[in-house]
Parts: structure tokens; sequence; C-alpha cells
């Protein structure tokens, strides 16, 4: 999880360390109650969209501050962050991609790979390569939208490793509208943009766009991907690059809401691929009121985003319980308060696409 706490006390920001639709209405409908266990419905029933997400919305594009479909229409993505592969391995299934589509109705999900901590990519690189590889086939087969998230909070020890990777991933996939590339997680607050998370992005979406001049690239910001705002006068020169915003619910408020505005006036391109209904530190106190506040603002500004995360950690953002299984298929009971509040979130918000 992540490590983040932002505050601000009049017109001084202090940061101490932390964790880690469309503009038309037709791309939200409302579903109905849940039962105890979910059921199957005929796609008349529901209202099913008889084509997928990404052959509705095709090939996804920067415009201003907003994604855009391939009719150049506005886009607001909502789907789940599956936890750090190293971990959670167990999550990272062609089912549980299945899974989120067919129940949580995600219109995308994120592919965390783990890179620098134990049991992660430097250590493994082709084991953890391999299932970030089956999330994004599965992604692809059901038609849904896949973050290739390197997951780091020092990817600047790592710009080797990460070109590489993400030179492979753009040569075997750079042809699918499917994938959206995240170069960096969440860079530290000791991390300049100027000095040395914007170069490092600089060099990897390079590497990628030697083979992938299509595909949306999301950088990660400085402070566990909270100072969107010190983008602003030293943007990143590609034109289809997006920013990242991380927030967790209960500790993060209006003050950052009030950056990501500053960025957003300023006609910068955030998404947010990752954020909590917890406490920064991923458990603690699960904040309904503002987890509702955070949506109505990420909804007013179409921004798209992802929950953390699919995993059974005992941990209050975790969103199924322990002992969940990795085929997905999960019963009501077996999803947290986290979990159960977020899928209500995405069964209401999102459309329903074909299978």
């Amino acid at each position: 999880m992540k490590k983040i706490i932002l505050s601000l006390v009049v017109t001084t920001v202090l940061i101490s360390s932390t964790c880690s639709c469309s503009g038309n209405e037709s791309s939200t409908i409302s579903k109905p109650e849940d039962s105890e266990n979910p059921t199957e419905e005929t796609e008349e029933e529901s209202g099913t969209n008889s084509m997928t997400v990404v052959d509705t919305f095709g090939q996804l594009r920067v415009s201003g501050k907003n994604l855009v479909n391939k009719n150049d229409e506005i886009v607001q993505l909502r789907g789940m962050s599956i936890s750090w592969s190293n971990w959670w391995p167990q999550f990272y299934t062609k089912e549980v991609v299945q899974w989120l589509k067919k129940d949580f109705k995600a219109t995308i999900v994120r592919a965390s790979m783990g890179i620098e901590d134990p049991g992660g990519y430097i250590e493994y690189p082709t084991r953890e390569k391999d299932k970030i590889f089956t999330v994004i086939d599965a992604a692809i087969e059901e038609g849904i939208y896949v973050i290739v998230d390197w997951h780091s909070h020092h990817a600047e020890d790592n710009v080797a490793a990460a070109v590489d990777f993400f030179e492979e991933v753009a040569q075997k996939y750079g042809d699918k509208s499917n994938i959206i590339y995240e170069t960096y997680n969440e860079p530290l607050d000791t991390a300049s943009w100027n000095d040395v998370i914007k170069p490092y992005h600089e060099t990897v979406i390079a590497a990628i766009r030697k083979y992938d001049s299509d595909n949306v690239i999301i950088a990660g910001t400085r402070s566990w991907s909270q100072r969107v705002d010190e983008v602003i006068s030293n943007r990143l020169s590609d034109e289809n690059t997006m920013y990242t915003l991380h927030y967790y619910a209960a500790s993060h408020k209006q003050e950052l809401r009030d950056i990501a505005q500053t960025a957003l006036d300023a006609n910068l391109p955030i998404f947010v691929t990752e954020y909590g209904v917890t406490e920064y530190t991923g458990d603690g106190f699960v904040d309904v009121a503002e987890a509702k506040t955070w949506w109505s603002f990420l909804d007013e500004n179409k921004i798209s985003w992802c929950n953390w995360s699919i995993a059974d950690k005992e941990e209050s953002s975790a969103a199924v319980k322990p002992g969940a299984s990795g085929n997905g298929n999960w019963p009501l009971d077996m999803l947290t308060q986290s979990g159960l509040l977020v899928r209500e979130e995405l069964r209401t918000k999102n459309e329903s696409y074909s299978d």
C-alpha cells in the first residue's frame, strides 16, 4: 500500500511520508439493487450494450484535460486495481478479470507490478512479467481497458529495467487499443519533478513511443502522486500523456481536491489510477461521506479511476476478505465494507457491456 499524507495550512503546503463517461450520459446507467449473491441477467433485462467497452470507445487519446474516445467524446473509465503482483499473485488470473467485468461492471483494470520490493520484477523479472501479461491478455479478451503499472516508489533507480519492460509491452501489445501505460506509480516527496521524475518519464516514454505511438501514458507525480500542480509549468512534451493523482478519502480531503482543481484549471489531464476509501495507510476508518464527495468531484470533472485494491489482506482498503478465491465468483459476503461500497458505485455508474 501507499503512505500518503497531505495537509495545507493557510498558504503553506506541508507533505509528510505516506502510502503506496463519456461526456454524454449514455455511458452510465443505474443498476438494480443486489441480492445476497450476484445473479445472471439477460442483456435485455440489464440494458447491456451489445459491444464491449473497447469496441464502443475504441482508441483513447488525450484532448486538453480530458480523456476522449475514437469519436472525440469525453469518457470516464472506472474500475479496480489488483494489488501488488509480488504479494497477491493469486489474483493475477483470467478469471478475476472476467469477474471484475461481469460482476463489478469494471471498464478498466490495473495490473500493479511490484518492482524493487521483495519478490518483485527486479528479483524475478520473468515471473512478474508473466503475471502482468496474463491480466493484459484477459483484458483484451474481455474487451476492457488495462493499465500496465510500474508499481514503484524508486523507479529512477531502475531506469534501464523500466525501459526494457515497457519496450517489450509496447512491442507485444502496442497495436491493441486496450493498453494504457503507467510509467511510475508513486514517486516520493523527496524526488524533484524537474530534476528526477520528469527526466525518468521522458526516457521511458521515448522507449514506448518507438513501438506505440497511439496509446495513452500516465505519469506519476511528486509526493506519492499528489502534486499534480507542480507539473503545470513544466509538462512532458508527449501530448498523449496524463498525470497521476492518488488519494485516500479518510486522510486526503478538500485540500487535495483544491490542488487537483488548480491543475484542472490549467488544462492538465488527470487520471486517478489509485485511491482508497480508507486512511492513507490503506487501513483504518472507511470514510463513506468523503468517498462520496470524491466520487462527485471525479464525476464532475470526468476523471477516470481505479480503486485500491483487489487483495485479501486484513486491511480496510482490501476489496475481498482473507481466503477469497483467485477464480473470482465472490459471493457478497466475501467482500469487505470497501469492496461492497466500491462495487455498488461501479454498478451504479458504469454501463454494462457485452461479454
